[in-house]
């Protein structure tokens, strides 16, 4: 599938069937994980794809929403901000490289023929202790179901985007 074709048919999936997700595809996409760029290429994360039913049930019950649980994998993106690159001031980038280092995987799972829902909204202390990720400076930043979704949408079901020229610009 052409990268352009990946990112128009790209859609946040909340359905999922209950077919397996075949190892290697699963493994080309922690190959695209791992050519992710993170500032000065600390690689300051740990993608886990957790399929064992236990901690998939631990992740639901901090993120309860039904549709969940219907993903036969979830993906948990570990950050590490003792070990991620800092600006001048002091502030971690971990987010901004967390950031691109899932959204490789999501596109990743697209061209295997995936879906996937990036996740934030949910307490982070508690998806930690859920996890077992302890200290202070690892956290879980962000997670994402990933199965085949139960009804492909389509490019006319993309919610409305702003014009082009509203937010890219040559100059």
């Amino acid at each position: 599938m052409d990268i352009y074709e990946v990112f128009r048919k790209r859609h946040s999936y909340r359905e999922y069937t209950d077919q397996p997700i075949p190892m290697d595809a699963l493994e080309r996409m922690g190959e695209a994980v791992s050519l992710a760029p993170t500032a000065c290429n600390l690689q300051p994360f740990e993608i886990q794809v957790v399929v064992n039913d236990e901690l998939r049930a631990k992740i639901a019950s901090v993120y309860p929403r039904d549709w969940l649980k219907s993903a036969p994998a979830i993906a948990i993106a570990i950050g590490d901000r003792g070990t991620a690159w800092k600006r001048a001031e002091g502030n971690s980038i971990l987010d901004v490289d967390i950031g691109i280092v899932l959204e490789h995987f999501v596109l990743a799972a697209q061209a295997e023929g995936l879906g996937t829902c990036w996740i934030c909204a949910f307490n982070r202390a508690e998806m930690d202790a859920a996890l077992g990720v302890t200290g202070t400076e690892k956290t879980v930043v962000a997670i994402t179901p990933v199965g085949y979704p139960k009804e492909e949408k389509s490019s006319d079901q993309r919610p409305d985007r702003k014009p082009l020229n509203e937010i890219y610009r040559i100059i």
